[in-house]
């Protein structure tokens, strides 16, 4: 049975006592009230503390029975704890009496989201960057959830672990983890290799990585990561400005690559065109003032203005 294990400092299914709240119901505002009328009523004068004392037990019973009762939903559970012994997790779904003296801490299983802000961190070569991440987790293991967490040390007040305080933790938590992932990679391409695994570009690599990572933290207080990504990632305001420019002439320098690669394939085909068609015959120095003039004018920004020679 499942009481044999609650030496374990793990998670197991709660094997005590578990009535259906319906039937008790019968039982406590039904039978027990009936009994104690007819011990009253057939006890008389002759068996009074009898019926007094049958009547106090039935009565004690009454209040008993009153307390217990529980609803639980879907993706629910509930971690008994009779005296601070860990008795097991109910997560049966439905509505059930158990122990009255069994403490009953609630948690929830479902899907939680979490929008983790931007935060401030140097990237593998030192530039500061601004980054943020949509975090989707859920408690996997009650027993590390409840009895592994210092609620008082996450600021929260009462018995139990509270949502704010699990939620506290797992921000803090992810936190350290992305302030991690990002101290590894670099924001941008640095040397200009293809192969290089950056932050802008590490796309389904990073979250992966970031996943990992966040989950290795969140095992030891029992929950899980069912999705970690990077939702906003920037330079600081502080050089955005700067690597804006940087941009901006790499942007200009690869435009440029491209035009002059294809200036040069124009005029090459212009010259093999020529001497193909036999149009004109033109010696070196005339081929060379040619291409000079054809690269102007295929390259140049602004649109060249053509000087017309009319002399011999």
């Amino acid at each position: 049975m499942a009481n044999s294990t609650t030496n374990r400092n793990q998670e197991y299914e709660y094997g005590g006592l578990l009535i259906n709240g319906f039937a008790m119901l019968f039982f406590t505002f039904i039978l027990i009230p009936v009994l104690i009328v007819f011990c009253i009523v057939q006890g008389g004068e002759e068996n009074l503390w009898l019926s007094a004392g049958a009547s106090a037990v039935l009565f004690i019973l009454f209040i008993i029975g009153c307390v217990g009762y529980f609803t639980q939903e879907p993706n629910e559970a509930r971690v008994m704890i009779f005296f601070g012994k860990y008795c097991g997790t109910c997560r049966s779904v439905g509505y059930y009496w158990a122990n009255p003296f069994m403490t009953r801490r609630k948690l929830s299983l479902r899907i939680r989201n979490m929008d983790i802000e931007p935060i401030k961190v140097n990237d593998k070569i030192g530039n500061p960057v601004l980054i943020g991440m949509v975090l989707v987790w859920r408690i996997k293991d009650t027993y590390r959830a409840v009895f592994d967490i210092d609620s008082a040390s996450l600021g929260a007040t009462g018995v139990g672990v509270s949502s704010a305080a699990l939620e506290k933790f797992v921000r803090i938590q992810s936190d350290a983890a992305l302030r991690e992932v990002t101290g590894h990679y670099a924001y941008d391409q640095t040397d200009g290799t293809s192969d290089e695994l950056t932050l802008r570009d590490g796309g389904d690599e990073i979250n992966e990585l970031l996943e990992r990572k966040i989950n290795d933290r969140l095992a030891m207080a029992g929950m899980e990561v069912v999705e970690a990504r990077l939702n906003y990632l920037a330079y600081a305001p502080e050089i955005a400005a700067v690597m804006l420019r940087r941009q901006q002439a790499s942007a200009i320098i690869s435009a440029r690559e491209k035009i002059v690669e294809g200036a040069v394939s124009m005029v090459d085909m212009a010259l093999k065109r020529l001497d193909k068609d036999g149009i004109v015959v033109l010696d070196d120095k005339q081929k060379a003032a040619m291409v000079g003039n054809l690269l102007t004018v295929l390259c140049a920004d602004e649109p060249a203005q053509p000087v017309v020679n009319t002399g011999a």
